[in-house]
């Protein structure tokens, strides 16, 4: 059973790596990608060298409204539309347009006569009004939603990141895969947990040292090459203040509240007034944890607890990749801040790979229906009906 997927908004391509992944007892891939689309010219770039010429740059709105363009059929659509309208940091989330891009999400579902989707967010997205006109816009055609807020650490990512997803069927209620059972656990977790959540013998989450300990110091201060671990393991600048705050926060776990506590003349003024919002800033990582959640601009400790466990420096783009699980083959096109960006942006290739694993479960158990799916997507293919979307 080959399934073939659309990756929307795809960005550097986590999500279609994950289910990439996934094979069946032959040990062949399952899913095939047919077709995909970004908005940012360098991540469309990045994703068809990883993956094949089918990643088509430019606004989804656009492209759906040009009457030449012609969307490939399709088992399951992905994707993460932008979430920034939803984002507790965006004020202006109220009159942010973003959050009607599952709009041309839907209609692609629509068009390609996918039997199943799968869309990624940040959490805030599921106590929303949109999350309520998706469901019920989902229903209208055919579809049964299941949503959930997960943890990619419970995943075997060794990364603290928090995301929605929601995923929906048109060949019976996927709830009896959705969500997927967690394969890792807390190990300081003492309390007891509900064991049905898990599967037999969740191993402990994955640490920063799993991901990024064998890596040397860095190099240089730009990208060498286009994959191996050398390649984007290179280092910054910093200024001689910067050096210095580093040094006098040396021990893992510390951030900027203990920067000004034992060197207040090297904090500053804007930090030391501050006392809410994003406080958690300039800290270091621990080893023996996963690491924060990863965002498009973790080579700036100002920006959050970005900072090596050990050495007194950020972490580099390589170690933000191996965060989210990109392997140190994988291809990166752009600038620094560009690959920052896809990095930041995209779904932890491990946690794509789970949920493609309970996408394909749910597929065989319907095979049947997926079968008469494909029969009327052909015969209303083939007896020309168009079918009717909005953007």
């Amino acid at each position: 059973m080959k399934l073939k997927i659309i990756d929307l908004f795809a960005g550097a391509g986590g999500f279609t790596l994950g289910f990439r992944q996934v094979k069946n007892t032959s040990g062949k891939p399952v899913f095939d990608t047919v077709w995909a689309n970004d908005f940012n010219k360098d991540a469309a770039e990045t994703y068809n060298a990883n993956f094949g010429e089918h990643c088509v740059y430019g606004d989804i709105v656009d492209i759906l409204n040009n009457p030449r363009v012609r969307i490939p059929r399709a088992d399951v659509v992905v994707g993460g539309p932008p979430c920034q309208g939803f984002s507790l940091l965006n004020r202006n989330r109220e009159l942010d347009p973003r959050k009607a891009l599952w709009l041309p999400f839907m209609d692609i579902v629509q068009r390609s006569q996918a039997s199943v989707f799968v869309m990624e967010n940040v959490p805030e997205l599921l106590t929303s009004d949109e999350f309520l006109e998706i469901e019920k816009v989902a229903n209208s055609r055919g579809f049964t939603i299941r949503a959930a807020k997960l943890i990619a650490a419970n995943y075997g990512v060794p990364q603290l990141r928090t995301r929605a997803f929601i995923m929906g069927s048109r060949l019976a209620d996927p709830e009896n895969v959705f969500p997927p059972l967690r394969t890792h656990r807390d190990p300081r977790n003492t309390k007891k947990t509900d064991d049905s959540l898990y599967k037999q013998n969740a191993r402990p989450w994955r640490t920063v040292r799993d991901a990024i300990a064998d890596l040397p110091f860095p190099e240089g201060t730009d990208i060498r090459g286009e994959n191996g671990a050398e390649a984007l393991h290179f280092g910054r600048n910093p200024t001689q203040l910067s050096i210095d705050r580093y040094h006098a926060i040396p021990e893992e776990g510390m951030n900027r509240f203990d920067l000004q506590r034992v060197a207040p003349e090297l904090t500053p003024d804007c930090w030391i007034n501050k006392k809410s919002g994003g406080t958690d800033l300039f800290g270091r990582l621990w080893w023996d944890r996963p690491s924060v959640t990863i965002r498009t601009e973790f080579f700036k400790p100002e920006k959050g607890r970005y900072l090596h466990p050990q050495q007194h420096r950020p972490i580099t783009h390589r170690e933000a990749a191996r965060f989210q699980e990109f392997p140190d083959d994988f291809i990166f096109k752009g600038s620094k801040v560009e690959v920052a960006r896809q990095i930041g942006n995209a779904v932890a290739v491990g946690m794509a790979r789970q949920i493609a694993n309970i996408v394909y479960e749910h597929f065989k158990r319907y095979r049947q229906q997926l079968k008469k799916n494909r029969i009327n997507a052909n015969t209303e293919q083939l007896n020309g009906k168009k079918i009717s979307v909005s953007v």
